[in-house]
């Protein structure tokens, strides 16, 4: 694969009646019905990895996050993420001397208010080098090597939990040798360890790894980064994790890729699938978006079976901003949403590698609402809260909203809206007094209702017959 992949790359007022619903006749509003206290946290590929002890990543834009269904999906899906490219050498030091952070401080403080862990991406890499980091001599490139190191790992100090400290360093076929970048040109076989110490001092508690591409599987180039992880551990030189890029192709998942992790890991390091993306020829095809998901299903399981595998990062969200059909024409649809943000048969099967089936983010682009929905079951009967926020930009005048309870369930009475069920679709249409929802804003309703044993949490809703999120 190329090498320049990163570029482009309120509270509700009760009401007063209450009544008992027939099945297919009408709910009045009503009021004294004892409310769930806590709410239950939806299933997410997040909460599955949470669950796992494992981290579930994605490489942002920070630009993009004022999408609201790119925003969404970061916020519902994932538990670590890392810049794009707002924290490489040309973005945070574009003159030698002056640094840039305001980019990866976006990516910083996003992942800080959503309680996510923050990966470092890259200190050193021959591409995206700033013009005059590549006309230097070798001692002053050394010398810039070094303070770059110190600027942008000293800077993010106590924020990452590991660094790509050096990124794609080993060249390409059977050679298993070094890559001819600049560094390599200049310093010499030296570079490497020397960029490993200056990450160290820099930031003694991140893990650093050395991240490269085409080495998934026991290959001549991912050999020679094990012998120079296995030569750096003899010596003290300190690496503590190495990334597996996983830009891979539709049906050309290494078969050996969970015994070349674990290789690794019997060093002494921590593994991590670190830019997963999995293209196709284009357009998709449902044969091949099959394939797709159980080659995702693969990598995952990979690293599950390895203890020291951290986690899996997928390069980007949607494939509307994937890297690959620029750098590889007639291919792309590599990512787990579609261009539209259309969950793909790969997400289900992600999260079946994380231990469930779940109802995945699809956000719904131009609407835009997200519903939580908060049951309180005992024996038969059972409440539920619903909350219906309006992500759109524009305020709803009057609403319905409408979901399915598929087991059996019965509606008895509501509160905060008007109810009809006929067989298992249930609408909630609002009062006289609720029907504004603001942008941004939310409306919540409730109801309380009979079940015969099991009482699953609808899987879909529909906000004015607009599919919404769920949260």
């Amino acid at each position: 694969m190329r090498t320049h992949h990163h570029h482009r790359a309120g509270r509700i007022r009760p009401a007063l009646l209450a009544a008992v619903l027939v099945a297919g006749t009408v709910l009045a509003v009503g009021h004294g019905i004892s409310r769930p206290d806590a709410a239950e946290a939806a299933t997410t590929l997040k909460s599955l990895a949470d669950a796992k002890g494992r981290d579930i990543g994605v490489a942002i834009d920070p630009n993009r996050l004022a999408e609201a269904p790119y925003r969404q999906v970061a916020d519902a899906e994932f538990n670590l993420v890392v810049a794009e490219n707002a924290m490489k050498w040309d973005a945070t030091e574009p003159t030698r001397g002056q640094f840039s952070f305001a980019q990866g401080d976006a990516v910083a403080a996003y992942a800080a208010a959503g309680g996510k862990k923050l990966y470092g991406h890259t200190l050193v890499w021959h591409t995206q080098l700033p013009g005059w980091a590549a006309d230097l001599p070798g001692p002053d490139l050394l010398a810039a090597m070094r303070a770059h190191i110190a600027g942008v790992a000293g800077h993010y100090r106590g924020k990452v939990v590991a660094w790509d400290v050096v990124n794609e360093a080993f060249a390409d076929g059977g050679s298993g040798g070094r890559r001819d970048s600049v560094f390599q040109q200049r310093i010499g076989d030296g570079w490497i360890e020397e960029a490993f110490r200056a990450a160290r001092a820099a930031d003694p508690a991140a893990k650093l790894c050395i991240n490269d591409y085409s080495t998934d599987g026991v290959n001549a180039k991912s050999t020679a980064i094990l012998n120079l992880v296995r030569d750096f551990k003899a010596r003290g030189v300190p690496i503590d994790c190495v990334g597996f890029q996983a830009h891979l192709i539709v049906g050309q998942v290494p078969g050996d890729m969970q015994a070349n992790l674990q290789r690794f890991a019997d060093l002494g390091v921590d593994v991590r699938i670190t830019e997963l993306d999995i293209r196709m020829p284009t357009p998709a095809t449902a044969a091949n978006l099959a394939a797709q998901a159980a080659d995702y299903k693969r990598v995952v399981n990979a690293c599950l079976a390895v203890t020291r595998c951290a986690g899996v990062t997928t390069w980007g969200i949607t494939d509307k901003y994937s890297w690959i059909p620029s750098v590889f024409p007639g291919q792309g649809a590599a990512l787990i949403w579609d261009d539209n943000y259309a969950p793909k048969p790969a997400y289900q099967a992600v999260a079946e590698a994380l231990g469930g089936g779940v109802a995945p983010t699809t956000p719904a682009p131009g609407s835009g609402c997200t519903v939580t929905y908060v049951p309180n079951s005992w024996n038969n009967g059972f409440t539920a809260e619903v909350r219906v926020r309006n992500d759109g930009a524009t305020p709803v005048a009057g609403w319905t909203v409408a979901f399915g309870l598929s087991a059996g369930q019965r509606v008895t009475n509501a509160w905060n809206a008007t109810v009809t069920q006929n067989g298992d679709r249930v609408e909630a249409r609002n009062a006289s007094w609720n029907a504004a929802i603001p942008a941004g804003g939310t409306v919540s309703f409730g109801f309380q209702g009979t079940h015969g044993g099991t009482n699953p949490s609808p899987s879909a809703f529909t906000l004015n017959g607009a599919p919404c999120r769920t949260a």
